[in-house]
């Protein structure tokens, strides 16, 4: 769903690394909840209320990415060889919802869709040569997509 970027590893998380993997010490890892839970959960996050200009914002958002769009801005045409799929605008979407419950409202804002943007469109959004060229950053790209498509469309 997400895209994170980790910074590689220090030395005693390397260590760590090797100790688990190939020495294979134990590991305790504790349950937090069961698979029961979890469906219980995405009932609830089901319930979180999307309305039509929220998801029609995240479509807006997913369709700016494509250099054919209507949508999208002369850099995305210039430099953008393929843009986002659909499951973009449901990433969004879901990952809305999740911050929206994690708020405690039972409704997504324009500023939830906003949030994660960057980290469910930044894999899915694929440079052209002259983009890499050019040494184009995807993440700041979306942030220029933010502030080129209106929540109201």
């Amino acid at each position: 769903m997400f895209k994170a970027n980790v910074p590689f590893l220090n030395r005693a998380e390397l260590n760590e690394v090797v100790a688990r993997t190939i020495l294979k010490q134990a590991v305790d890892v504790q349950k937090v909840m069961d698979g029961e839970r979890i469906l219980e959960l995405r009932k609830i996050l089901e319930k979180v209320v999307v309305t039509d200009q929220h998801r029609d914002y995240a479509v807006r958002l997913v369709l700016a990415t494509h250099a054919d769009s209507e949508f999208s801005p002369e850099k995305v045409k210039k430099f953008v060889r393929w843009g986002a799929s659909p499951r973009a605008s449901q990433a969004m979407i879901m990952a809305s919802r999740v911050r929206a419950l994690a708020d405690g409202r039972a409704h997504v804002s324009f500023e939830d869709v906003r949030y994660y943007a960057a980290e469910v469109l930044q894999h899915r959004v694929l440079l052209n040569y002259d983009g890499q060229a050019e040494g184009i950053s995807v993440p700041k790209l979306v942030g220029e997509l933010l502030e080129h498509i209106p929540e109201e469309g």
